[in-house]
């Protein structure tokens, strides 16, 4: 019952060496118990759920291990898995979330498919009826297993307790390794509960048929270094793989040392300080108008850990057709799949980018380099300019995350839901330092925002995590404010309400002839609200009073509601229409 072509149960890995010291006993426990033993050799302290009937064992097993792992009560179980994302993308670790069987399971799902689509490490752990009863239609019997097949890196369903140490282990060493993915495991009731001989916990670290990461070939290497070399304009294109790969040194080393202009995807935000001088802006449909430009300008296209998604490419038949490609990902499905390389080269870019750095010769690009900022000068009258600065007698979301910058200077965590309002905070956010830019990039989940903020303070406790979400996607999962209340947690949320759901207000403007048709969107008294869960919070209209609405949530002690008005019909741009071409980017 595996969406994997690998066995159950993973091969033991090769023996330690023979100690003086004996292995410990084994002991009779249940397989609850193991669950928890297993999260605690694999170093998980901190675990999202939701208790119901069919998982109430583990829960009844948890009671006994609240000193060694943290359980974060959500109100939602999709509230519970957008935060392990939250987790995992701050921590650099993998997220962990509980939910019973039925509608708790199938709660997971839109978390699973983002987790998937953006590569994000979890281990979903849901309960099961007893099997004797699967396939009975009992109550609370979902088939998660096929449910989940699509959307999860691989699955496992445990009807004996004996099997839960090795699936766990198989689990955590897939969810992590290689192009990280989420994993679900549905353990039965009856395994649950059931008693065995428990002989220890094996750290899975080798699966039959499984490579997480293809070997690298120095030959294609040093073929893209002999590219790289010999070109006249080239460009980088960095995504969310130089940030999993725990690479942002090597790759700055390869930046600086190459002296190639670079642009990020929209997880890709933050492997690069924004402040750093080859850092050239954001790629795709709402990018900075340079970098879509001169992507059908370059003569060589390196791309580092990213996937040419559609947002990215545009029409790919008119997507940079005169550059020669070469291609760094550790999924060889990615290469080829959208973008034809012209030299690709697999593996795990922390390996490669330093062998690659040591081929490649030191240069400069002044020319070249001198395009994009040409590029943006001309973005900045356009846009830009107004979006900061803007004369209206209403505020936009460009000046918000302006002044939002001054008091932050680039070091906290910004998370963001889905809308135009994660588009401009991706735009003229700045950051510092890496896994600092959360957000639901390939599946675009309206109600990622809240709930994954909440995971990303546990993940980086000690930094300022502020979510920035639109009045529509915030209503979709608000209830998680309760999660906020209960945990006594220190998330700041800025509301940019324009009393719309502005993206689609965008298209149904831009291509629909003003059509609003159910974009208008009420929204309760989001400060009343907040003050029920016991959250301090304010609303303001007016810019003068911004810079101390600004500093007044992020200088208060725990967790703070700001809402800020903005403008109804403030567009996004620039914006590559749908169906276009990169280089026809529209400035207005």
């Amino acid at each position: 019952m595996s969406n994997a072509t690998t066995t159950p149960v993973p091969t033991p890995s090769k023996p330690k060496a023979a100690s003086k010291s004996k292995a410990p006993a084994p002991r009779e426990i249940n397989g609850s118990a193991a669950v928890l033993e297993a999260f605690l050799e694999e170093g998980v302290d901190t675990i999202f759920g939701y208790p119901g009937g069919a998982i109430m064992p583990i829960y009844d097993a948890l009671y006994d291990y609240q000193e060694k792992l943290k359980h974060i009560l959500v109100r939602h179980e999709q509230g519970g898995i957008h935060a392990a994302q939250g987790y995992a993308r701050t921590s650099g670790r993998t997220g962990v979330v509980f939910a019973t069987s039925g509608p708790g399971a199938t709660n997971l799902v839109t978390g699973l498919a983002d987790a998937m689509i953006d590569s994000t490490p979890l281990v979903c752990i849901t309960g099961q009826v007893f099997a004797h009863l699967l396939g009975t239609d009992a109550f609370q019997e979902t088939d998660v297993i096929n449910i989940t097949t699509p959307i999860t890196k691989w699955n496992y369903q445990v009807t004996d307790a004996t099997e839960i140490p090795a699936v766990l282990a198989k689990a955590f060493y897939i969810a992590g390794s290689g192009r990280p993915g989420p994993v679900l495991i549905d353990i039965t009731k009856n395994a649950q509960i059931q008693k065995f001989s428990y002989e220890g916990y094996k750290k899975c670290s080798h699966i039959r048929s499984y490579r997480p990461k293809p070997i690298v070939r120095k030959e294609y290497i040093e073929k893209a270094a002999q590219l790289i070399n010999q070109a006249q304009r080239p460009f980088i294109l960095f995504g969310q793989g130089v940030i999993l790969g725990k690479a942002e040194k090597e790759f700055q080393a390869f930046v600086e040392k190459s002296g190639i202009p670079a642009a990020w995807t929209l997880l890709g935000l933050s492997a690069l300080s924004t402040d750093h001088p080859l850092n050239v802006g954001m790629l795709g449909m709402h990018g900075n108008y340079g970098p879509n430009v001169l992507t059908n300008e370059c003569d060589v296209l390196i791309a580092i850990g990213m996937r040419f998604d559609d947002r990215v490419t545009g029409r790919l038949d008119k997507y940079a057709k005169q550059a020669q490609v070469v291609h760094l990902d550790i999924d060889p499905a990615e290469i080829d799949k959208n973008v034809k390389s012209t030299i690709p080269v697999w593996g795990d870019c922390k390996e490669t980018l330093p062998l690659l750095t040591e081929l490649v010769e030191k240069k400069t690009y002044p020319e070249w380099l001198k395009r994009f900022k040409d590029y943006y000068k001309e973005e900045v009258d356009a846009v830009i300019k107004e979006e900061l600065n803007p004369t209206t007698e209403q505020m936009t979301m460009g000046e918000v995350i302006k002044v939002l910058n001054q008091f932050t200077d680039g070091d906290a965590v910004i998370v963001t839901d889905v809308g135009q309002h994660q588009m401009v905070a991706c735009r003229y956010a700045e950051f510092k330092q890496s896994r600092s830019n959360v957000t639901s990039g390939g599946l675009g989940t309206m109600g990622f925002g809240l709930p994954a903020a909440i995971g990303a303070k546990f993940g980086a406790p000690d930094r300022t995590v502020v979510a920035i979400c639109g009045d529509g996607s915030f209503q979709m999962t608000l209830q998680e404010l309760g999660t906020i209340m209960q945990s006594e947690l220190d998330v700041k949320i800025l509301i940019l309400n324009n009393r719309f759901l502005g993206m689609v207000r965008q298209w149904q403007q831009l291509f629909n002839d003003k059509r609003y048709s159910f974009v208008d969107i009420a929204s309760p008294d989001f400060v009343m609200v907040a003050k029920g869960y016991g959250i301090a919070g304010q609303s303001i209209e007016k810019r003068e009073d911004l810079p101390n609405a600004i500093k007044a949530m992020l200088d208060h002690k725990g967790s703070y509601l700001l809402e800020v008005f903005v403008g109804k019909e403030n567009n996004v741009f620039p914006m590559v229409p749908q169906g276009c071409s990169v280089s026809e980017i529209r400035l207005k």
